[in-house]
């Protein structure tokens, strides 16, 4: 299993890609959606963790497109953004777990 982390922001997705190799699991990072796709896609027990509001392809976009693949993965959307922006976002969506910013160890520990 491995987790892979669709964030603009160095610092979140430095922050994440720490702390989950230090939980001893297998971690990647992505500034965008593009350089995501451009990555072998991933496997159905891995996870993936996006940021709602990416340059370019929206996160929104990065989960249509994983909800397509044959065994999708498990998703789980990060925002700032007030809720009303997020259910607007994801509208139609479904199976998606939401985590609102700021990230807690605690709680990434316990969702992951």
């Amino acid at each position: 299993m491995a987790v892979h982390i669709v964030e603009d922001d160095p610092g979140v997705s430095d922050s994440l890609l720490m702390f989950l190799q230090g939980m001893g699991l297998v971690a990647y990072t992505y500034p965008d959606a593009e350089s995501f796709f451009e990555a072998d896609p991933p496997q159905p027990d891995d996870t993936i963790i996006v940021d709602l509001l990416l340059p370019g392809i929206s996160g929104a976009g990065v989960i249509r497109w994983l909800q397509e693949l044959k065994e999708p993965p498990r998703v789980i959307a990060i925002s700032a953004q007030s809720q009303s922006a997020i259910e607007k976002q994801i509208r139609g969506i479904s199976g998606v777990e939401i985590l609102r910013k700021p990230l807690s160890s605690e709680l990434i520990s316990q969702i992951v």
